[in-house]
């Protein structure tokens, strides 16, 4: 929701900057030729620089950009960690397998880590801990509007919508989190 609201309000931007240009020109420019060609070269622009205001989630552990299609209309496994957190340490592998089972599906296996370390610092920790599934580098929270947690391990269940459909706390099994996915997925 909140990234359609900036869209939004990017496109309103664009627009009264454009008005104000195509004003400023119109007063030099009596035939109005220069005023459509910038009215159109202003539009050419912002179509472009808004067509790619939904297609970033930013980097993964390695430093790979992260595509849309990897997170949009589809159904997603988000789990919170920290390296400092042992039951954290203890599901990692759990979410590995079912990274491996949901691979040929539609439902997509990623982590975030809790501490919000970045870089080489991320990619190390995510190193230590075996984690063989996509880790964001940026906290997708105020995307899917997930509630924080204090307490780890805490993994959501975001359905193709963006809707959050279940927040597990504590640690999960693969077993475990296929079983919520498959019952929450027959209810949609």
């Amino acid at each position: 929701m909140r990234k359609v609201a900036a869209i939004l309000t990017g496109q309103r931007v664009i627009q009264n900057l454009g008005r104000q240009w195509v004003a400023a020109v119109s007063f030099f420019d009596k035939d109005h030729d220069m005023t459509r060609r910038l009215a159109a070269a202003l539009a050419i622009i912002g179509a472009l620089v808004l067509g790619g205001c939904g297609s970033d989630y930013g980097i993964d552990q390695n430093g790979q950009k992260i595509a849309a299609e990897r997170l949009d209309k589809q159904w997603l496994v988000l789990n919170y960690w920290a390296e400092w957190c042992g039951p954290c340490r203890t599901e990692i592998p759990e979410l590995n397998a079912l990274a491996e089972q949901l691979q040929d599906k539609q439902i997509g296996v990623f982590g975030v880590n809790f501490d919000n370390v970045q870089g080489e610092e991320l990619r190390s920790a995510s190193e230590k801990l075996g984690i063989r599934f996509t880790v964001l580098a940026q906290d997708p929270a105020d995307l899917f509007e997930l509630p924080r947690s204090e307490a780890l391990p805490v993994t959501y269940i975001i359905d193709d919508k963006g809707k959050v459909r279940e927040q597990l706390m504590g640690e999960q099994t693969a077993a475990g989190v296929m079983a919520k996915l498959e019952a929450l997925q027959a209810t949609n």
